[in-house]
């Protein structure tokens, strides 16, 4: 008889849960979620749900805005290499831009981290990561959900999902209503791959027998593609309130061709000029690995440009002085022309209605 039929008491913990490590977490963590505290939310961890005060936040006619979102496979590069400082960060980004595109500042977050076997260092390293992310986006974490969950994840394996909500007043909400032909097309620099397109990463990975710890530019290649993804909502929030952003586009899945045309009204038709920003070196040596089409590369890739501000055109030169003062790279990239409601970009090699974008020959 197998000690699976015997008459022994069996426990959480024989099963693979461990409620004692889950509890060692929560006050690991409760100090990360502390540091996080803004108006409206003291940020304390251990109760059934987080409150947060919108009126100690300041707003007098308030929208709430939600989002949520996850780090995708991103997260296997960050478990096969033992680097998992910066996939906590990948995960605030995710939302907070998200909210920031709506006009909407981020109140507070919410994360969901499962996996078999829990792991105390990693998950706190992980948290650490989301703390980090609510910190550069000036939101308060104020709670979560670490699920254990072993036959659902294997070794080392874990998942991470987030969820913010945000507010706006009503008077300062992008809807993209605002937009009109004439208007500039403002591009800020990613930091690096973000979030998207890692599914195509790892199959080029395996495909050219490339290592995680191969150089890279002065570090190696997997700290390059885990270069956590890059937080806007300081740099645009102050020029949102100011009415100087007709619109905004986080550049996620579905590049530029796809972001674009979803806050553009009907009649307005953005052309984007992809001479006007160098392809980075990361996105280069993706493409020549794979020996991707231009236009395959823009729809899976950000291929630089994180996020894109429309703006008036007389307001474009002191749009751009105020993000480069807060530290963003900014280029010009195209304008909204009339015409059908879409995105075409046009490169050395012709333009398409997602278009043509870097040949070898122009970016190298």
């Amino acid at each position: 008889m197998s000690d699976d039929t015997s008459n022994t008491p069996l426990t959480y913990a024989d099963a693979g849960v461990s409620i004692d490590a889950g509890n060692a977490l929560v006050r690991a963590i409760a100090p990360l979620a502390k540091a996080t505290a803004r108006p409206g939310a003291n940020a304390e961890l251990g109760g059934f749900g987080g409150f947060f005060d919108l009126k100690a936040a300041g707003y007098d006619d308030p929208l709430l805005v939600a989002a949520n979102d996850g780090v995708g496979t991103k997260l296997k590069l960050a478990i096969d290499s033992g680097r998992h400082d910066g996939v906590g960060i990948d995960l605030v980004a995710m939302c907070v831009n998200d909210l920031v595109v709506q006009g909407a500042e981020p109140l507070f977050f919410l994360d969901y981290y499962a996996t078999g076997k829990l792991d105390q260092a990693v998950a706190t390293r992980v948290v650490a990561g989301i703390a980090e992310g609510c910190r550069i986006a000036g939101c308060a974490l104020i709670g979560g959900e670490t699920a254990e969950m072993p036959g659902m994840y294997e070794g080392g394996d874990y998942d991470l999902a987030g969820f913010c909500v945000g507010a706006v007043d009503r008077a300062r909400a992008l809807t993209g209503s605002k937009v009109a032909p004439g208007d500039l097309l403002l591009g800020l620099a990613s930091s690096g791959v973000h979030s998207n397109g890692f599914s195509l990463v790892r199959r080029l990975i395996a495909r050219n027998d490339w290592t995680l710890e191969q150089p890279w530019e002065g570090g190696t290649l997997g700290e390059a593609l885990l270069e956590p993804t890059r937080i806007y909502v300081k740099s645009l929030l102050p020029l949102v309130r100011e009415g100087r952003i007709a619109a905004l586009a986080h550049i996620t899945g579905g590049g530029l061709l796809e972001n674009i045309p979803r806050v553009l009204p009907d009649g307005c038709h953005a052309v984007v000029d992809a001479a006007a920003w160098p392809l980075p070196p990361l996105f280069a040596f993706l493409q020549a690995g794979g020996s991707i089409e231009p236009g395959e590369m823009a729809r899976t890739f950000n291929t630089g440009i994180g996020m894109v501000a429309v703006v008036r055109a007389g307001d474009a030169d002191a749009v751009t002085a105020a993000l480069e003062a807060a530290g963003e790279t900014v280029y010009r990239i195209g304008r909204i022309e009339v015409g059908e409601k879409g995105c075409t970009v046009a490169g050395p090699a012709g333009s398409w209605g997602a278009a043509d974008v870097w040949s070898a020959s122009h970016h190298g």
